[in-house]
């Protein structure tokens, strides 16, 4: 594994690039944003605003924003509802998981605090777990199920509302390293961004799940699509994660502390909802060598946070440790023993990258 020079993250991430001084395309992206003239893309924001403000009448919605109730939807919603004028739908994907208190807390205060309304859509519970039994097994990626509705919904709910505008937060892979990391505000292409595609779902139908299981499992045709405007905000504003989580706590976001310290985390306050959940992204450590922890340590050197050097003491010493209460909630979920789902991890780990310890522990190499 090859680090980028100026943060922790590796070069096993799934479609992220290096430039010759071996910096990653995240921090080149965060380099970029100087050249940006971010109050001109502002105003730009505002014409798109103006162009659907009303679009159902002066009473109706002129907007969606895909929420979760985490920071960055109570920062969307915060700026669409309050600095922009908008009267947003929000329309959010449950995943069926037990939620944490601060989960629970913040999904309705994100309607309490800025009087908005939620379409909520909690899956077949049934078929979620048959499908995740499936490629959790088959493909390491257990909340697979779940993440192609939370792509694939809100552009059917867009369509069904007439809600043309739909918000989402961040161009992940721009911004972060990935696949398509191309600066744009289109959000059209996300449905192909390799989370909730790349299995065939005749593959979930042959394993047991029905066709009649999967109401909006599938994305609107083309013709549909494109009758939409699905933006990313961060192409709008200079994004910030830690940012956004302080807008969000004055707006009465809950994060994780007195409740959970999270062992394979660096921070209290991202994807904080369900336990469970938190497996998936987990799973990106014994596949390419880094999760959680190297997502915001990275983060965090590029902010000016942390050092390069603190930021590789925290990777160390967090990202492998997944924590216990999201191995139990997601055992329970599934009907798995620790010792079945340990042995599902067991055989997920990439042995380009690591091998056993003298006392059985996967240690990179």
């Amino acid at each position: 594994m090859n680090y980028c020079t100026k943060c922790v993250m590796p070069d096993t991430r799934p479609g992220i690039t290096f430039n010759e001084q071996g910096v990653c395309a995240a921090c080149q992206s965060y380099e970029n944003r100087k050249n940006v003239d971010y109050d001109k893309r502002f105003e730009e924001l505002k014409a798109l605003c103006d162009k659907y403000r009303g679009s159902n009448g002066p009473n109706g919605y002129d907007c969606m924003i895909a929420v979760s109730g985490g920071k960055d939807s109570h920062f969307q919603v915060h700026m669409f509802k309050e600095v922009l004028g908008m009267n947003p739908l929000l329309v959010t994907v449950e995943d069926n998981f037990p939620m944490t208190e601060a989960g629970m807390h913040n999904l309705k205060n994100i309607s309490d605090a800025f009087g908005c309304d939620i379409i909520s859509m909690k899956p077949n519970m049934k078929a979620q777990r048959i499908a995740m039994k499936y490629t959790f097994e088959k493909y390491g990626k257990p909340t697979y199920f779940v993440d192609r509705y939370i792509y694939t919904y809100p552009l059917h709910m867009a369509n069904k509302f007439n809600t043309p505008l739909l918000i989402y937060g961040e161009n992940v892979g721009y911004e972060y390293g990935g696949a398509n990391a191309v600066e744009t505000y289109s959000a059209k292409d996300q449905i192909n961004n390799g989370v909730g595609t790349g299995i065939p779902t005749e593959e979930l139908i042959a394993n047991g799940v029905s066709a009649k299981d999967l109401n909006f499992f599938e994305a609107p045709t083309q013709q549909e699509i494109d009758k939409l405007e699905p933006i990313y905000l961060s192409y709008f504003i200079e994004w910030n994660s830690f940012k956004n989580y302080n807008i969000a706590k004055s707006k009465g976001f809950h994060d994780l502390t007195h409740e959970w310290r999270r062992t394979h985390h660096v921070e209290d306050f991202d994807q904080i909802d369900t336990r469970a959940y938190l497996v998936h992204s987990w799973m990106k450590y014994p596949k390419f060598g880094h999760a959680s922890a190297t997502d915001y340590a990275a983060r965090m050197v590029r902010y000016g946070l942390l050092s390069r050097e603190e930021a590789e003491e925290l990777v160390k010493k967090h990202d492998h440790a997944l924590d216990p209460l999201c191995v139990r909630d997601f055992c329970n979920f599934m009907g798995y023993t620790e010792n079945e789902f340990w042995s599902i991890i067991d055989k997920q780990y990439n042995t380009d990258l690591f091998e056993k310890d003298k006392i059985g522990r996967w240690i990179l190499k």
